[in-house]
């Protein structure tokens, strides 16, 4: 084996390494509430797609809650398009928009 070989073994040893390194110190991607999660019927996952479909735009925050109406379990997203940031509410047993409002001043 040349030097040259062995500089590009080492250093594709070490970029692997280094990519291990991060992968392993990352968080899991959790989101607010996720320990309701056994309680729903529908997942973050098909929530999110239900939400964007009620309202186009990009999601800046997700989270799972009680709150009152319907089965008192849902998914809040607030999705933003343009200036405008708006909360759509997705029931987490049956997958039914429950809210769907523009943000106020003081969004919560």
């Amino acid at each position: 084996m040349t030097i040259t070989q062995t500089s590009r073994a080492g250093f594709g040893f070490a970029a692997f390494a280094l990519g291990l390194g991060v992968l392993t110190t990352l968080p899991a991607f959790a989101y607010k509430g996720e320990n309701l999660a056994k309680d729903a019927k529908i997942t973050m996952a098909q929530a999110r797609k239900i939400a964007l479909k009620a309202h186009a735009g990009k999601i800046t925050d997700a989270e799972l809650e009680t709150e009152s109406g319907g089965s008192g379990l849902r998914f809040s997203f607030d999705i933003k398009n343009g200036a405008k940031t708006s909360e759509v509410g997705v029931d987490a047993k049956t997958g039914k928009v429950l809210e769907n409002k523009m943000e106020g001043k003081n969004p919560d």
